[in-house]
């Protein structure tokens, strides 16, 4: 057996730190990555370059690479792109469905409040890549930018001697205005900061390895950022009808990004419970990357939980706050109605969390490490700012003149004041 089976309420102090203070591993990267932003800062391109060299191996020639990403597409097989088409379309779908309106209100007393929404102009999207291939990365980052209507989606990807036409030619179906071959801090460090080829931007948004995330986390206030997000996380809430198979698959599947993945199974069936950590163990035999497989389930955040109820099952989950929430029970509805936090939830035996990954059209970018408690993943909203819109009548000004005056006399605000009572002093002139 590769992944332990516990009881919920035998867990220890040290066994719920694992579980719910999980963090993105940056710290002991935390000074170098600042050495290279402040570096960045201060000589662009030059450092760009240098780093570059240093830490991918890579001479680079030119720094803007959109044209190569136009001409990627044609280096593909018919099926790649066809996958790719696909899933853009989806992805945009979902997320056209998330644009707020614009909407003003008279509220019958003299006043007229609204909201509206505007697109950022400039953000930057950063796309693992290099020689490996993360075409759903591009998508996920790039199309909810574009359909809020983003004038300039920039895109950073890790360079190669020869990059993968794979994701370039996802970045450029996504619809990437300019992309850069940058990976890195160093590229974080160019969308916040700008250099002589790398435009600044006003957001950051993508995931990365933990030297990208530290960045993300030094320029936080110089630019604005999504989150600070840390190794793959999914927690499995099954009961005794579930099939072990498709709960260990769950598991195994998110083990396979990182050794530092956390992976949790949760049920109220000492059977299943068994059943699925025999299950996981077979299963990670049989992949390609088990070594990286075998070295998440053996996380202190990992393993196979046994609840003494639902409830309990819930409670756990609702602390743990996964990035993904995979539900394989008879009642997965009312369920997930008692969950509040999870960053995307996957209901059923036929939704693995690969479809959302994917191609269902939600978006993979996700909090982790209990961000879902205060923040949702990537969205159309990630890209917009909102303005509230307001007109009083002269009746709702004095109808509210009174409130407001006594406030901002209470508060020692004068001037707040008299530009309330002069105009109704106007309004009593003859």
């Amino acid at each position: 057996m590769t992944i332990d089976v516990q009881a919920i309420a035998d867990l220890g102090p040290t066994d719920r730190t694992a579980f719910f203070e999980r963090d993105a591993g940056i710290e002991a990267v935390e000074d170098d990555v600042r050495g290279i932003v402040d570096r960045v800062r201060e000589e662009g391109d030059v450092a760009v370059r240098d780093f570059t060299s240093d830490f991918d191996g890579v001479e680079l020639g030119n720094i803007e690479i959109t044209d190569a990403c136009e001409r990627a597409s044609d280096e593909i097989d018919d099926e790649i792109r066809e996958a790719i088409e696909t899933a853009v379309a989806n992805v945009r779908e979902f997320h056209e469905a998330q644009r707020p309106e614009d909407w003003r209100r008279e509220f019958g007393d003299g006043r007229t409040l609204g909201r509206r929404f505007r697109p950022l102009e400039r953000v930057g999207v950063y796309v693992p890549g290099g020689s490996a291939a993360y075409p759903s990365s591009a998508i996920m980052g790039i199309v909810p930018a574009v359909v809020a209507g983003v004038e300039h989606v920039a895109v950073v990807t890790p360079p190669a001697e020869e990059l993968n036409p794979v994701t370039l030619a996802a970045i450029d179906a996504a619809g990437a205005d300019v992309v850069y071959s940058v990976g890195g801090a160093q590229a974080i460090a160019g969308l916040a900061y700008g250099t002589e080829t790398i435009d600044r931007v006003q957001k950051i948004v993508g995931p990365g390895n933990k030297w990208v995330t530290a960045a993300k986390a030094a320029v936080r206030g110089d630019v604005e950022i999504d989150f600070l997000a840390g190794p793959s996380e999914v927690v499995v809430v099954a009961d005794g009808s579930a099939a072990p198979e498709l709960v260990a698959a769950e598991l195994v599947a998110q083990a396979e990004h990182d050794p530092n993945a956390s992976v949790v199974a949760v049920t109220d069936d000492e059977a299943t419970a068994d059943a699925v950590a025999d299950a996981v163990d077979e299963q990670a035999s049989e992949r390609e990357r088990e070594d990286v497989i075998r070295d998440a389930l053996a996380n202190d955040a990992s393993g196979v939980l046994l609840a003494r109820s639902m409830s309990e099952a819930i409670l756990f989950t609702e602390e743990y706050a996964p990035e993904h929430l995979s539900v394989i029970a008879g009642d997965d509805e009312s369920i997930v109605d008692r969950i509040d936090s999870a960053g995307s939830v996957f209901l059923g035996p036929n939704t693995p969390v690969a479809a959302g990954d994917y191609a269902s059209g939600t978006n993979h970018v996700l909090p982790t490490n209990g961000g879902a408690r205060v923040t949702g993943g990537l969205s159309v909203e990630t890209f917009l700012r909102s303005t509230t819109v307001q007109r009083l009548s002269s009746k709702g000004l004095a109808d509210l003149g009174e409130t407001i005056t006594t406030l901002a006399d209470a508060e020692g605000l004068e001037a707040h004041a008299e530009s309330v009572r002069c105009r109704l002093d106007e309004e009593d002139d003859p």
